[in-house]
């Protein structure tokens, strides 16, 4: 999981010198793996990152696709609010324009605004086979946009995109190749992610979310829950964000950020304008009907795909369709109903992972400090795989604590220091701080307080809860207390991902008796996690837990844990509020040599 740079043998290890006997085990002597779980074999090389984690591009390559989907937007027709006008390539600036009837705005008052970029010349030397277009999107974690389905199935966003970020104009062509970005930041896509339920044919689950290859200084904004109804409500001001068409009658777009104020409309105006095109559980209208012409009409327009409708601070809609030129009388603009799709984005805003594919792996701590991690095949593992040292250790956590898009661990050491590994290529590792042997469990949950970083949760041993926001670097902020009574909980405090479907992640606690306890998380700073939930007992016939994340790849966050005999079962997630939990799947034996499960 911290990557081999190059060459197959290579380990980056870590906190000091490998023991004597730790070497021997990853060498494979006689008589040590015998202990090993059934299925592990012996130690391999660490191949990491198995799923091809690919370089971020150069600044100079950024700007060249910045520049060619500037010149050349003729990519094949999307829904209508991003169906470029098609050009031979060569045309000049004709980028799929804003928003009719707003008002300009800085990216002071929307930090969060984010610019797609996408430039495919086909690998050709003419330029009429080039596909090129611009949409929206919002910055909702440091390394994450939100965006619209229909501005990312299909296209390869790592090879040909760039986002832009931290400006308020759009990028204008300098004649050599490049762009001037105005003050933006140009960055890389290192992954991508659309619904997988999103149809071409109808734009139903119209949502998506790219991981960047770096974080960006941008403040994120916060999306909402599944349990938002008041900002739906009808009558209810949204405001909408872009840099979209500004007329009906050309295709000229808004070279500064443009923003307009949108009334909710209701569900019953919506479907008599649309019928049956608009799913009311997935979709929201909002804006007042078009008058049939530019007067008097307020309205998101094509190039505002992907981009944000906002309301009290939380992004509750994504650009997704309306009608050609987007003034037809009685016409509303049509956005993903966010709230719908909480439970499926936050996975995709928490998917750091050992391998980098989008299924959570088991990391795994002996006695003597070898590290392994076992890569998830979906409801079994792979074989083991070295990853390093640490020894000394008393407690390790899999999260992405710097909201990179790369995996890192958390380690309490026996002198009481919390550490932060990197598990970014050559990345920094850290101290966190001292004193957290005060602590009688540690977990690493994600965005507990909604602004789009990872929290920690501690107990101490007086029974008392703390919240530790996260910074976004590695660190910390100072701790808040969530509440007392925790003493009630022996062991450990467990979380990551979200647990109950709800777009949240979650935390839970096994009592002594041996019931497990869901504490729904909320999205918000002052009360982080509502009251808790019984969801099951006889779990005292387990001696390790471990929640590392969404093992399976459906999407909900997973549970394992290991009997007295050393068996591993995994408990998939569900995403319910009352039933997290499925029944248990043996995943296999030998588990009883580890000390810690991440």
């Amino acid at each position: 999981m911290f990557p081999a740079r190059k060459g197959a043998g290579h380990r980056r290890r870590r906190r000091g010198p490998v023991a004597v006997g730790v070497a021997a085990l990853g060498a494979g002597a006689a008589g040590v793996l015998l202990l090993s779980p059934a299925h592990a074999g012996a130690v391999q090389p660490p191949v990491l990152y198995t799923v091809a984690q690919p370089p971020a591009p150069a600044p100079a390559a950024l700007s060249a696709r910045i520049a060619g989907a500037v010149k050349a937007d003729n990519s094949p027709a999307r829904a209508p609010l991003a169906a470029p006008t098609t050009t031979s390539g060569t045309a000049g600036t004709t980028i799929t324009p804003m928003i009719i009837g707003g008002t300009t705005t800085t990216i002071s008052t929307a930090p969060w605004m984010a610019q797609l970029w996408y430039y495919d010349d086909k690998g050709t030397a003419t330029e009429s086979d080039d596909t090129g277009f611009f949409c929206g999107g919002t910055v909702v974690s440091p390394t994450k946009i939100l965006t619209a389905a229909h501005c990312v199935h299909g296209y390869n966003w790592n090879l040909n995109g760039a986002v832009l970020t931290g400006t308020d104009q759009l990028p204008t062509d300098n004649g050599d190749g490049t762009s001037d970005l105005h003050g933006g930041t140009a960055t890389g896509v290192l992954r991508q992610w659309n619904h997988p339920s999103y149809s071409t044919v109808t734009y139903d689950n119209d949502v998506a979310v790219l991981t960047l290859a770096r974080t960006v200084a941008a403040k994120p904004l916060p999306i909402t829950a599944s349990n938002d109804t008041a900002s739906y409500a009808a009558g209810t001001v949204a405001t909408l964000y872009g840099w979209g068409r500004t007329s009906s009658t050309t295709q000229d777009p808004a070279q500064t950020l443009k923003k307009a104020s949108l009334p909710i409309t209701s569900n019953t105006a919506c479907s008599q304008e649309y019928g049956s095109d608009y799913v009311a559980s997935h979709m929201v209208c909002a804006g007042a009907p078009a008058t049939g012409s530019d007067t008097g009409t307020t309205s998101a327009c094509n190039g505002d795909s992907g981009g944000p409708l906002v309301v009290a601070g939380r992004i509750v809609g994504v650009v997704s369709w309306g009608v050609k030129d987007c003034v037809a009388k009685g016409a509303y603009s049509v956005f993903s109903r966010v709230s719908a799709f909480a439970g499926a984005i936050e996975p995709r805003m928490d998917d750091s992972n050992i391998t980098g594919d989008d299924k959570a792996d088991v990391f795994a701590v002996t006695p003597a400090g070898a590290a392994y991690y076992y890569a998830s095949k979906g409801t079994t593992v792979a074989n083991r795989v070295a990853d390093g040292d640490l020894p000394g250790s008393t407690l390790v956590r899999q999260a992405d604590l710097n909201r990179d898009g790369y995996q890192d661990v958390l380690d309490r050491t026996t002198d009481g220091r919390l550490h932060f590994l990197n598990g970014r290529p050559n990345g920094a590792d850290a101290t966190i701080g001292t004193g957290w042997n005060g602590m009688r469990s540690i977990s690493a949950p994600g965005d507990l307080n909604g602004d789009g970083l990872t929290d920690l949760v501690a107990t101490d041993t007086s029974g008392n809860a703390w919240l530790y926001p996260g910074t976004g670097t590695g660190t910390v902020g100072s701790r808040q207390l969530i509440g007392g009574g925790w003493n009630t909980y022996p062991g450990t405090v467990y979380g990551k991902g979200d647990m109950s479907g709800d777009g949240r992640p979650d935390v839970v606690a096994r009592d002594a008796s041996g019931v497990l306890w869901l504490y729904k998380g909320t999205g918000s700073g002052h009360t982080p996690l509502l009251a808790r939930t019984r969801i099951g007992s006889g779990w005292n016939t387990y001696n390790i837990l471990a929640t590392v994340g969404d093992i399976t790849g459906d999407g909900h966050a997973d549970l394992v844990a290991r009997d007295a005999s050393g068996v591993l079962w995994l408990y998939k997630g569900t995403g319910s509020a009352t039933t997290p939990l499925a029944a248990r799947v043996r995943i296999c034996s030998g588990w009883n040599i580890y000390k810690q499960l991440g």
